[in-house]
């Protein structure tokens, strides 16, 4: 499917279908919260989390990785339009996952003569992404300090979220467990 197949479906009521269910919402999202993905087309965010449209903002990137744009987005977010939980949701089978940021920079090199200004923030496991993404969002300074993030892990052919923990969360998860 091509952007000519995008712009037919518009042109063939896409346009009002989408202002018809905007129509009243605010632009603040309801559930005050963020959810940072995968661009993956396979992830449909809103049926995955039972939500309607304005509930959340929604941000998607190769991999669903914490970059300096999604900081920026999210700072947005927070700081304009008073958002303040944080949804980290990478995946199982990620492209980002089948080959490196050095690779892939050589690969562009190679064929451009030049290389990229920007990483592909390629990782090897998904979980240490994810919990590498928890810490740089709860440390960030321009983020509200009062941002609650979790993160997951979506199998991506179960649609089933495995969380995954800080190491200091991990262990105040075991300490309230075993009080």
């Amino acid at each position: 499917m091509s952007y000519d197949e995008l712009i037919s479906r518009y042109e063939a009521g896409g346009g009002r279908l989408a202002r018809a269910n905007a129509e009243g919402l605010a632009v603040p999202p309801a559930l005050h919260t963020a959810v940072v993905t995968c661009m993956d087309s396979r992830i449909d965010v809103f049926a995955l989390f039972g939500l309607k449209l304005g509930e959340v903002h929604v941000l998607r990137n190769a991999g669903g990785v914490v970059t300096d744009d999604v900081i920026r987005s999210l700072t947005i977010s927070q700081r304009k339009l008073h958002t303040r939980d944080v949804l980290l949701v990478q995946h199982s089978g990620c492209g980002l996952n089948t080959f490196s940021d050095e690779d892939f920079t050589e690969e562009l090199a190679d064929e451009t003569g030049m290389r990229p200004s920007w990483r592909t923030f390629a990782f090897k496991d998904v979980a240490t992404s994810v919990a590498r993404g928890i810490a740089q969002l709860r440390h960030d300074p321009f983020l509200h300090p009062e941002t609650r993030v979790r993160g997951f892990v979506l199998d991506i052919e179960r649609f089933v979220l495995d969380e995954v923990f800080v190491a200091d969360e991990a262990s105040e998860v075991r300490s309230a467990a075993t009080s």
